[in-house]
């Protein structure tokens, strides 16, 4: 088993607000050399929070994290970054309308069968 860190990507549609929903994983586990993301955006959750939320955006952003997670050619600096560094960036507080949730920890024997199991429990819509 290896240590692993996790958070929550949450949407906020309205800063001003401060409601939020689920809407993927990040997942980070030195020993094995992993860095992976999960993103699901629930548009009837969106809607509900704020009628007018621009969907393509919220999705756009949500793609610029997992870029960055992934190191995808367009994901700039950041996604260039060592994995350690690249999950610090990613999981450094910010106030946009996709937000980190604070940094948790776990064991596992697979990080990526992790990151399924995360985005599951705290992502999906239940049932």
């Amino acid at each position: 088993m290896n240590t692993y860190e996790y958070a929550v990507l949450r949407v906020v549609p309205r800063v001003d607000r401060g409601e939020s929903f689920n809407a993927g994983v990040l997942v980070y586990c030195r020993q094995r050399d992993y860095l992976g993301s999960r993103v699901h955006l629930d548009l009837a959750r969106l809607r509900a929070l704020d009628p007018t939320a621009d969907p393509v955006a919220v999705a756009w952003a949500l793609q610029a994290a997992a870029d960055v997670c992934a190191g995808a050619a367009g994901a700039g600096a950041a996604g260039r970054e060592a994995l350690g560094p690249r999950f610090r960036w990613l999981t450094a507080p910010r106030s946009t309308v996709v937000q980190p949730s604070p940094v948790h920890t776990g064991l596992t024997g697979d990080p990526d069968a992790e990151a399924d199991r995360l985005l599951e429990l705290l992502v999906l819509p239940i049932g």
